[in-house]
C-alpha cells in the first residue's frame, strides 16, 4: 500500500477567538500547493483515493490538484493517527491513498510508520511524504519512497 501524506501549505496565523477550521491559504502558500499539485499530478496512479481534513487551508491545498477528493472529519486538526490510519486502511488498502492534513498528526504517522523514536516528527507546510507497506522475510516494513516540499520544485 501506498499512503502519501501531503501537509497543507502556508495559512494565515492563528488568532485568539478566529476559528481554525475557516482560516485560509496565503498568497505564498496557494503557490507552495501549486507547485506540489503539479507534481504530484504527474506521480499519482489514476485510482489513487483522495482524502482532505474539512478545514479551509486543506480543500484549498487539494484543489490545487484538480482531481476528485473526500472531505474526512478523521483527519482534521484534532483528529488521532490511530483515525487517520483506520480512515485509510493501513497497511491492506489496495489503492494508493492521498491525505491533506495537518501537524502533528502527520509527523506523529510518519514517526510511528518508520519508528522513529521521537513521536512528534516536524513535517513542514506544503511538504509530501510518500511511504509504502511492503512485505519482506515474514514481516511488514514501510519505506520512503520520496519526500518533497514545494521549495525544491
Amino acid at each position: 500500500m501506498d499512503l502519501i501524506l501531503w501537509r497543507h501549505a502556508e495559512a494565515e496565523e492563528w488568532t485568539a477567538g478566529c476559528n481554525d477550521l475557516e482560516r485560509s491559504l496565503t498568497a505564498r502558500g496557494e503557490k507552495q500547493a501549486a507547485r506540489m499539485a503539479n507534481w504530484l499530478d504527474r506521480q499519482l496512479p489514476e485510482g489513487a483515493r483522495i482524502v482532505a481534513s474539512p478545514a479551509r487551508r486543506t480543500e484549498q491545498t487539494v484543489m490545487a490538484l484538480g482531481r476528485k477528493y473526500k472531505l474526512r472529519s478523521e483527519i482534521s486538526p484534532d483528529g488521532t493517527v490511530g483515525q487517520l490510519l483506520e480512515l485509510v486502511q493501513w497497511p491492506n488498502s489496495r489503492a494508493p491513498v492521498l491525505v491533506v492534513g495537518h501537524q502533528p498528526v502527520l509527523g506523529q504517522v510518519v514517526s510511528r510508520l518508520m519508528n522513529l523514536t521521537t513521536p512528534d516528527f516536524p513535517v513542514k507546510k506544503g511538504m509530501v511524504w510518500w511511504l509504502r507497506s511492503r512485505d519482506r522475510d515474514d514481516a511488514n516494513q514501510t519505506v520512503v519512497i520520496a519526500v518533497q516540499s514545494p521549495e525544491f520544485l
